[in-house]
């Protein structure tokens, strides 16, 4: 059972700072105006280098956020300050709003079917169709919001917070002012269909995550304010909230392998959804409430928890942290820590390496023996 927990009011005050930190640096940038041809530089005449560099930004806040690896072996990071990153085992190549982005702060990425990548950005969505990136319009469906005051002061109703491709090809985006839907053609606010039930008035707005489960549901986790609305299931006829121990703030969603969910959420841990019952999967005693940033199953079925802040915030805690429970909960397996400093994002590779972000634009990978950084610092 879950054990019932109150939140460190002074780290989610922290957390919540650093988020508004973070865009408020994406929305002090001015968006350059899109190429005449609404074509990017081809890549033979981009810089290339070995580190990831900084160009467009300075300071601590400035982060890795997100990443990809593509069908041909591409690995892609999103960063909040800094652009789009390209890197293919060999060199680093960065796309900002001079090649094209309509922000250099990238939020979400996602290869869909046809490998083409999309990217959310704090300015809407863009997509790379071979060595051209495309600024996706919808602005004209943005609804002006005037009932949070949050939203007009930084902005961030544009935000394209997540991205999904559904089994029927639909792509699903995450913005700041709830999710829209793209069947190829046209881009519609999921809500605005009157054939969604919506018996609880959910408004969908800042759509963390979302995941499509083997049954076809589609799961929104709602992350940071004025979300805060939890986990939510849409079975193609009606939505459905779930706030176990009234928790309202979920980062990250992950399909495990045994066919649970595996939810990251900022004030209890990591919990396991079995379809009927929420339970604990992941509370160590040295993290505090709101400490997750991330978590991510690898193929082997093990479990990573990118974590920031620990009780006492000494370098024991906080970092990343892998153990094998593979996808049993009730598994007594260790944790082991592999990194000691904030870790804000964390993915794998085809060739099963974990790649992690920290603070300041650091980029690592682990190899299962070592650690190795790929920036420069």
């Amino acid at each position: 059972m879950l054990k019932t927990t109150q939140p460190n009011l002074f780290i989610c005050f922290i957390c919540f700072l650093w988020i508004l930190l973070s865009l408020q640096a994406c929305i002090g940038q001015t968006p350059s105006p899109a190429p005449t041809d609404n074509k990017s530089k081809a890549f033979a005449q981009l810089s290339r280098d070995s580190l990831v560099k900084r160009t467009q930004s300075i300071g601590i806040y400035t982060n890795i956020v997100c990443g990809i690896q593509d069908k041909s072996g591409i690995l892609w990071f999103g960063s909040n300050g800094d652009g789009l990153y390209r890197y293919d085992g060999k060199e680093f190549i960065q796309f900002t709003t001079k090649e094209g982005l309509s922000s250099n702060c990238v939020w979400s990425l996602l290869e869909d079917r046809s490998g083409r990548i999309w990217i959310g950005t704090s300015e809407g969505i863009c997509r790379l169709d071979g060595e051209t990136i495309k600024r996706i319009p919808i602005s004209d469906l943005i609804r002006p919001i005037t009932d949070n005051a949050y939203y007009s002061e930084w902005g961030t109703k544009k935000t394209i917070w997540s991205i999904l491709q559904d089994k029927n090809g639909i792509m699903w985006f995450g913005a700041g002012d709830g999710v829209y839907c793209f069947d190829g053609f046209n881009f519609t606010l999921f809500l605005s269909n009157k054939q969604v039930e919506n018996k609880e008035n959910l408004h969908l707005k800042v759509i963390s995550d979302m995941v499509e489960d083997a049954a076809g549901n589609i799961w929104f986790t709602s992350g940071m304010p004025p979300g805060y609305e939890g986990l939510i299931k849409y079975d193609g006829k009606a939505l459905t909230r779930f706030r176990p121990q009234d928790e309202g703030w979920f980062r990250n969603i992950v399909k495990s392998k045994n066919g649970n969910l595996l939810l990251a959420t900022r004030h209890y841990g990591v919990w396991s959804y079995d379809g009927n019952t929420f339970s604990d999967y992941y509370q160590p005693d040295k993290l505090i409430d709101g400490s997750i940033n991330a978590i991510m199953e690898d193929k082997a079925g093990e479990l990573w928890v990118a974590c920031d802040y620990g009780k006492d915030k000494g370098d024991t805690l906080g970092g990343l942290w892998h153990s094998n429970f593979k996808g049993n909960p009730s598994s007594s397996a260790p944790f082991t820590k592999v990194f000691n400093k904030e870790v804000y994002f964390v993915m794998e590779d085809k060739d099963s390496n974990i790649w992690f972000s920290s603070m300041g634009m650091s980029l690592f990978r682990y190899d299962g023996k070592s650690v190795k950084l790929y920036s420069e610092n």
